[in-house]
């Protein structure tokens, strides 16, 4: 997309006069990119996503496991040099935390590093009552890193004091909630916190839900959806809106539920399934805007170039 550049003046004297004026202002949105490019290099399947506040792009590799770093105001994303991944075949999930490091999932570990790809820490899950762990997604609150588990029905935690994150250690069997559901088949995918930290939503492709964990007493509870089918794959929580990926046994798409204030119970509002996507597994939101990984991993490896969509946030004035 070709971007006609101008100067800082000009800008704000036209938001000065459509402010007097009583029109709208210019949408920054529209100067940027709806496509990135993640990489043209065969094999990559991205599969994880964040965006950091100051617009910095993170996407991660199912294909590969590198990690690749861009900006939204830039249509191409580069490798991102994270030291001390070589042996990790797969990356999952990608989030950063606030003091900007940057922290990823994949096999059986969880690495943590800072903006400039040093490797700060690296933790290793333990097997679960399936067998060796298969690491999917993560979410960062105040005082721990919890880990979803592919591969077992198990949701992992590290321990957050000050900059240190401690071992990675099984923090919760989640089959109790379901005990007649086949654990084999429990498929732990995205994971999201309220701003406390005190409540975890974690979705499940296997029972077609999301659960609903206090972390306190480790209490689960379905969510509650009506008869809504929804088993996302990688999820994003602001506010009451849940926005959702969902790519098994519903139609491909962004999916947004308004919860109610204890994030008990909901309905689907948006369903965003006409937009091209390419075997969509998960997203990130910056500003009225939603980021969406093509993963293209129905059919590996896949066809270069591997890609990003930006689409607008329809529920962009009810994130609260």
């Amino acid at each position: 997309m070709r971007r006609i550049p101008v100067r800082t003046a000009c800008l704000a004297a036209t938001l000065l006069l459509s402010a007097l004026a009583g029109a709208p202002a210019p949408a920054a949105a529209r100067d940027l990119p709806d496509r990135y490019v993640v990489s043209r290099e065969e094999g990559v399947l991205p599969e994880g996503i964040t965006v950091t506040p100051d617009g910095t792009l993170y996407v991660s590799s199912d294909g590969l496991g590198t990690l690749y770093r861009g900006r939204i105001g830039n249509p191409d994303l580069e490798p991102f040099r994270a030291r001390g991944v070589e042996d990790r075949p797969s990356t999952l999930g990608v989030h950063t935390d606030r003091r900007g490091r940057v922290l990823s999932v994949g096999g059986a570990t969880l690495t943590v590093h800072d903006r400039h790809g040093r490797l700060l820490t690296r933790r290793t899950a333990q097997d679960g009552p399936l067998g060796a762990p298969h690491l999917n997604d993560l979410v960062v609150t105040r005082d721990a890193v919890y880990v979803t588990d592919w591969a077992n029905p198990v949701i992992h935690r590290a321990e957050l004091r000050g900059g240190t994150v401690g071992p990675l250690e099984p923090w919760l069997d989640i089959r109790a909630a379901f005990p007649q559901f086949p654990p084999q088949y429990w498929l732990l995918n995205g994971i999201v916190a309220d701003p406390s930290g005190s409540t975890l939503l974690v979705a499940s492709n296997g029972t077609e839900a999301v659960w609903r964990i206090g972390t306190e007493h480790r209490e689960v509870s379905r969510l509650d959806l009506g008869d809504e089918s929804f088993g996302p794959d990688g999820m994003v929580l602001r506010g009451r809106n849940l926005y959702a990926v969902l790519n098994h046994g519903a139609p491909h798409g962004v999916y947004i539920a308004r919860l109610d204030p204890e994030l008990r119970s909901g309905t689907v509002t948006h369903r965003l399934t006409d937009e091209g996507f390419d075997l969509p597994t998960t997203l990130a939101k910056h500003g009225c805007r939603l980021y969406v990984v093509n993963s293209q991993l129905d059919e590996p490896p896949g066809r270069p170039p591997y890609t990003v969509s930006a689409i607008p946030d329809p529920t962009c004035d009810d994130s609260r």
